[in-house]
């Protein structure tokens, strides 16, 4: 029942509203022809929520502002799907696609049939049931019959329809790829690899641990897409087809995104033809594939022929070979992460590869190059498949020259000169002094990064001069380069003005929450997400020193190695002097609570402000923070209430709705002098 209280004028607009936002996400996500800006699509969805806000009542399941929502889950419930999700029996020749296609015209006593080709996205396969036109459920393949209800995370993925378009209505399940474009992959890879944390090996590592994720919130920050391939009518009322490409036609218009590569072939000499043509074409492509899927078209066909074991008889997939290239291993050398972890290195023979040039490739560890018996001066296989990262993966044994040894990694740690460990039970080396210049430099650079104590002009080539000259060797004494500024102008790369911006910086750096403190430390597997956990549950750092391992391992998403690892850190006697000399400095060890944390500034107190474009040294979240801590609001949309705009780099329609309505506007360095920063 509606709500009454609801003016009809208002209910009207809400309406109009969802059907112009669904119009555009599909002509965006299905038919890649947008029709409005980024900017004016935002600020539909802007109104939208105002209004949703204000009228509660107007909020329904399928309202696109609800792709986001709930607190994270402990565990996802297991769903059984309404049919097994049969996995594909694997081709690797042409000669197995003509096996494929003798037997299926044997059974069916006739070869006069179409494939529908399409390419095998490098994905998650995801199911999706829909129930009168609304998504009531998303599940992953799991086993093939029962997987896990992961709902939540599927609404956030935006070219996932809420609703379908039209008006067929019943009940019917969807199933695709949910995957992660290259560029994309690339980003937030490099975002980890700033972070301090371990990076994904492909787009589909990344995909599969984010649909696992329990907060939804954190998924929607990630940039998830999906391609439907597969239509099933569960009721009377769902609509029926003859063929699986025109099953493809209406989930398009529908409003699911099928990837438009899809190809009717008439004879498997055509479908031949389009895995070659493919093959070829691969990496020329936004997003991995690792082959193509080749489906008998009519539907009433793929019935006669059924399933035998886990996979169907109508269906198989030939795989892409990986792409590979011989060329010469001249050495090995041994990188030192921040945290001391050996990585071994092949420096190879420049050769082309995947449309680029590949000169060094990883052995990951010393199991791997023995298992493979690796040595230099060997001819060897290099490989990038769907590893983003070239990889070594056989040798040329013939090709292999006399004289050739094994190879260890040597006892000392190619930096400092330190013993090099190996823990029990772990695959890797790690030089344990923590003075190892090539540490240094890392963890340095990590504290200084964005994402940590963001200290602009602190970037790798500065720290390598400042480690250099020994003006820096632990991250606390970042805190007493104001003591050496006479010394500091005179190096190269640095002057008068560059050493004030710097220092400034990290006089600026003393503001950061403590969740950034935290996450800048550089403890080994506490990375940002977990950073935040930490700091939110145990609200200061003396409380989380002195927790003990079962305390750790009783905060929801830290494990025993994440509690062994924060344990370890705060028991180092060196880590114990840092962070004494981090504390003196001034730095944010805790959270404070909400009632000591507002002051009424009268720059903020009682007044609305309105966030538009980047700021270089906020995020949006830490600038609406630190109005509210002064007692002001942050508003979405700038009217005759507001008081000032902040205003950063690339300002929307919002600066030009301020000047049209004569409200003042701050730009970054306004800001910061109002902070008092």
């Amino acid at each position: 029942m509606s709500d009454p209280t609801i003016p009809p004028d208002i209910r009207k607009e809400h309406e109009k509203l969802c059907r112009e936002i669904r119009e555009h996400d599909y002509r965006y996500y299905v038919l890649a022809d947008p029709v409005i800006s980024d900017r004016e699509y935002d600020l539909l969805m802007e109104r939208l929520l105002r209004l949703e806000k204000q009228y509660p009542g107007l909020v329904t399941p399928d309202s696109p502002s609800q792709r986001v929502g709930g607190e994270p889950t402990r565990e996802f419930a297991q769903v059984r799907h309404p049919t097994p999700m049969l996995s594909l029996a694997n081709t690797y020749s042409p000669q197995e696609v003509r096996e494929f296609h003798r037997r299926a015209s044997e059974t069916l006593g006739r070869d006069d049939f179409a494939y529908t080709a399409e390419l095998k996205i490098d994905g998650v396969a995801i199911s999706l049931l829909y129930e009168d036109g609304l998504l009531v459920r998303g599940a992953t393949r799991g086993d093939g019959t029962i997987g896990d209800d992961v709902t939540a995370n599927v609404r956030t993925i935006r070219s996932i329809p809420l609703r379908i378009r039209g008006t067929e209505a019943g009940r019917f399940e969807v199933r695709g790829e949910v995957f992660m474009s290259k560029e994309d992959f690339a980003r937030l890879n490099e975002e980890r690899l700033l972070a301090g944390e371990k990076q994904f090996a492909n787009p589909r590592n990344y995909t599969a641990g984010t649909l696992k994720l329990q907060d939804p919130k954190i998924v929607a920050e990630r940039p998830l897409d999906f391609f439907a391939y597969y239509f099933h009518p569960l009721d009377e009322m769902a609509p029926r087809f003859t063929s699986h490409h025109e099953s493809l036609a209406w989930l398009r218009k529908s409003g699911l995104p099928v990837n438009p590569h899809n190809r009717l072939c008439p004879s498997i000499e055509d479908v031949l033809k389009y895995c070659e043509e493919w093959e070829a074409k691969r990496f020329d492509l936004p997003y991995d594939i690792d082959g193509v899927v080749v489906k008998i078209d009519d539907l009433r066909l793929q019935d006669q022929l059924g399933a035998v074991a886990r996979s169907p008889r109508w269906a198989i997939a030939f795989k892409f070979s990986a792409q590979q290239a011989q060329t010469v291993l001249k050495n090995i050398t041994l990188q030192v992460g921040r945290l001391g972890t050996i990585t071994p290195v092949a420096e190879l023979e420049p050769v082309l590869l995947a449309g680029s040039t590949i000169s060094r490739a990883t052995l990951h560890n010393q199991d791997y190059i023995t298992e493979h018996d690796i040595r230099i001066g060997d001819t060897v296989v290099v490989e990038k498949g769907g590893d983003v990262i070239p990889k070594v993966s056989a040798v040329i044994l013939e090709k292999r020259p006399a004289g050739t040894k094994p190879y260890y990694i040597s006892g000392r740690c190619p930096s400092c000169g330190a013993p090099l460990r190996r823990p029990e039970g772990e695959a890797a080396y790690y030089c344990e002094n923590v003075a190892c210049p090539a540490q240094v430099r890392g963890r340095i650079t990590h504290f200084a990064s964005r994402g940590a104590m963001d200290i602009e002009g602190l970037g790798e080539a500065n720290v390598d001069v400042l480690v250099s000259k020994r003006f820096l060797q632990t991250v606390a004494d970042i805190y007493t380069l104001h003591q050496h500024k006479a010394e500091l102008v005179k190096l190269e790369r640095f002057g008068a003005k560059s050493v004030d911006n710097l220092l400034r910086a990290i006089e600026q750096s003393k503001q950061r929450p403590f969740e950034k403190v935290l996450f800048a430390l550089g403890i080994r597997f506490v990375g940002e997400e977990v950073a935040r956990i930490l700091a939110h549950h145990f609200r200061d750092m003396d409380a989380l020193m002195q927790a003990s391992h079962e305390e750790l391992e009783a905060v929801n998403g830290i494990g025993p190695r994440i509690a062994e690892s924060i344990r370890s850190f705060f028991t180092d006697r060196t880590n114990l002097e840092v962070l004494h000399a981090l504390r003196k400095a001034g730095l944010q060890f805790r959270i404070e609570e909400e009632a000591q944390a507002t002051v009424e500034d009268p720059s903020f107190a009682g007044k609305t402000f309105v966030l538009t474009g980047t700021l270089e040294r906020f995020t949006r979240t830490e600038a609406k923070r630190l109005v509210e801590s002064r007692g002001g609001k942050v508003a979405g949309s700038v009217s005759k209430k507001t008081d000032a705009v902040i205003a950063g780099i690339d300002p929307g329609s919002k600066l030009t709705r301020a000047k049209e309505l004569g409200i003042e506007i701050w730009d970054e360095k306004t800001f910061l002098r109002k902070l008092h920063l």
